[in-house]
């Protein structure tokens, strides 16, 4: 019989609810590795299990390029059965290719697709063997109806329908037999493999080990359930209160380790869109949904869903975006939020210097690594790239420039990383799936706006900062762009836009605005004042009768000034724009020493302005365009 590594490696699990029958499978690198050392005909076993049936399909598809046979649709049919047949770890990869329409070919995607929830599905008797080990009591005592046989079946549980005896309809979760004994030799290979590329292949610097654990930590953390649904309620709390955004309840009292009970969600798959605009919902809308609800995810919380399957993703009939599984999370923290949010700053800005820094920053390239040629190199890869526009960009376009980096400068891809990669790339798949034209990053710079004109974060500050001037030349343009975006994005606040935007002015790192405006405001004046000074004195002439030849002074029109109209044409148009609170916001801004240092700057410079005027008339009174000169 086989033995899961040893126990020390497996804790009891824990849950809100009741507690476990069972202890819950842990993962541990090295107790499996141990494990499997000592059972090596087991793993030569696996691994011709493996080996084989990838090696004919191999061939077959070879054969059938040698002979021109055309049997797309049968080979499709097979590599699903392969997979199927190759266990979960396997599976996992075939639902990520599922949602790439531009990797995969469509006969393919429609056969993959059937590794979401089409899955062969194990015998009921277990599923309600394992309900009664785990709750304690038979299936039809516990719940008022259930489904005699599962209608969906995933890579590591089945699903039933049912309704518990108070009236709530429920779906029921029942993982797999043998779960873990199957996903830990596959690890176990699959890290073997890993660790012999990187040690073989010195070109391949990324930690594919450090990869390989992460993706194993998520699976196994996904085979307890219990683990599952303490997620759902924390993705809950975090997220379910966006527009338009679902998640459904874990009922705890029906919920162990091997079993979940959660609400029960009607719905139809995304990737089915007619099914959707039958239901008369956007689809374009929901992915857009999608898309803001990933990026606080990753960029605002950190705790994100690792697997984004359009199995796991259901359009509602009232139009909502519904979450439904919660196994496969992972987390992202502060510092590497804030640096995703940099990166994309100081590429919009083709700061190719600060950009890499930032892959320093997110561990892509070590500390002691030499930027020097590498920096010419992103610019190559990434100016011709990026076009007249990053939201031009798909996720897929970046990472595939990026691997052309790879193999020819010391990167490396943090273990973190890959699951980011992996849910954004999901995502993007769905999106193209709906809408081959769908730009994920078009609809994501809205929020990054928002980020950079609301989060008081030091981080944030600085890369707002970064992205507003150049050369100590502010950019009216970015500004300007920034706030065409922000309210594109959900809960935008334009109050908080406003009363960040001002504190920023104010404050140290908003000097060098305050003094940009200064020396505007004050060539505007003096040049309007000469201009009066010169009319006043030409109709005073002529009306006594003293023939004088006047030509008005030129008074270009300010940048600043017009900068300022558009500015305010922006605001006016935002939603929330409300008069009053300008009013109340500018008394209060009036009374801060910063206002009061501008106001005593801009005496300063207009007085000493009209001092050399005057100074110039009297040395050089017989110049003709004094005036001009000394106002520019």
């Amino acid at each position: 019989m086989y033995q899961l590594p040893p126990a020390s490696s497996l804790p009891p699990a824990t849950s809100p609810g009741p507690e476990a029958s069972t202890a819950a499978a842990h993962y541990d690198p090295e107790a499996i590795t141990a494990f499997y050392r000592r059972r090596p005909g087991e793993v030569v076993r696996r691994a011709l299990q493996i080996c084989w049936p990838v090696l004919v399909f191999l061939t077959s598809l070879w054969w059938d390029g040698r002979t021109g046979r055309q049997c797309q649709a049968q080979r499709a049919r097979e590599l699903k059965d392969l997979i199927t047949r190759l266990g979960p770890a396997y599976i996992k990869i075939g639902q990520a290719l599922s949602t790439r329409p531009d990797l995969v070919p469509g006969a393919y995607l429609e056969e993959l697709s059937h590794l979401q929830d089409q899955l062969p599905a194990f015998p009921d008797e277990l599923a309600y063997q394992f309900v009664r080990e785990e709750l304690g009591a038979e299936p039809l005592e516990l719940y008022a109806e259930l489904t005699p046989s599962p209608i969906a079946a995933a890579s590591l549980g089945q699903v039933y329908k049912g309704r518990l005896k108070s009236g709530e309809a429920v779906a029921v979760k029942v993982q797999r037999p043998d779960l873990a004994r199957k996903i830990a030799i596959d690890i176990y290979l699959l890290r073997t493999l890993a660790a012999w590329v990187q040690g073989w292949f010195k070109r391949i610097r990324s930690d594919l080990v450090g990869i390989i654990d992460e993706f194993a930590q998520r699976m196994f953390e996904e085979m307890d359930y219990n683990h599952e649904g303490r997620n759902a309620e924390r993705f809950a709390d975090l997220y379910g209160h966006m527009k338009d955004v679902y998640v459904p309840k874990i009922y705890w009292q029906y919920t162990r380790r091997r079993v979940l009970t959660m609400e029960w969600v009607d719905g139809v798959k995304l990737t089915n869109p007619q099914k959707v605009r039958d239901l008369g919902i956007n689809a374009s809308y929901l992915i857009e949904v999608g898309v803001q609800c990933t990026l606080r995810q990753l960029l605002e919380y950190g705790f994100f869903h690792a697997d984004p399957h359009p199995g796991n993703l259901l359009a509602t009939p009232d139009g909502k975006l519904a979450y439904l599984d919660f196994g496969m999370m992972s987390e992202i923290d502060r510092r590497q939020r804030y640096g995703l949010i940099e990166a994309i700053v100081h590429l919009v800005n083709r700061d190719f210097p600060g950009l890499a820094q930032d892959y320093v920053h997110l561990e892509f390239l070590s500390p002691t690594t030499d930027l020097t040629p590498i920096i010419p190199a992103l610019a190559k890869v990434f100016h011709n790239a990026l076009g007249a526009s990053v939201a031009e960009l798909n996720i897929k376009s970046i990472t595939d420039q990026l691997s052309d980096l790879m193999y020819e400068y010391p990167f490396r891809v943090p273990a973190f990383y890959a699951l980011i990669i992996r849910s954004l790339v999901t995502l993007e798949g769905i999106a193209i799936h709906i809408d081959p034209q769908f730009k994920v990053l078009s609809k994501a710079y809205p929020y990054v706006a928002k980020r950079l004109l609301t989060d008081p974060a030091p981080e944030l500050r600085s890369s707002l900062q970064d992205l507003l001037f150049q050369n100590g030349n502010f950019r009216w343009n970015r500004l300007e762009n920034l706030l065409r975006n922000a309210p594109h994005s959900g809960e935008f606040d334009f109050d908080q836009v406003l009363d960040q935007s001002v504190e920023f002015l104010l404050s140290p790192r908003g000097s060098s605005i305050r003094e940009s405006l200064v020396r505007e405001v004050v060539k505007s004046i003096d040049l309007w004042s000469c201009n009066l000074v010169e009319t006043s004195l030409w109709l005073v002439q002529e009306r006594l009768g003293l023939a004088v030849h006047y030509t008005p002074i030129p008074v270009p029109e300010q940048e600043v000034t017009e900068n300022l109209r558009r500015l305010w044409a922006i605001l006016k148009q935002m939603p929330g724009f409300e008069p009053m609170h300008l009013v109340s916001l500018l008394a209060q801004v009036l009374a801060r020493s910063e206002v009061h240092q501008m106001g005593r700057e801009l005496a300063s410079a207009l007085g000493q302005r009209a001092l050399s005027r005057l100074i110039r008339g009297l040395v050089l009174s017989n110049d003709p365009d004094l005036v001009t000169k000394t106002a520019t």
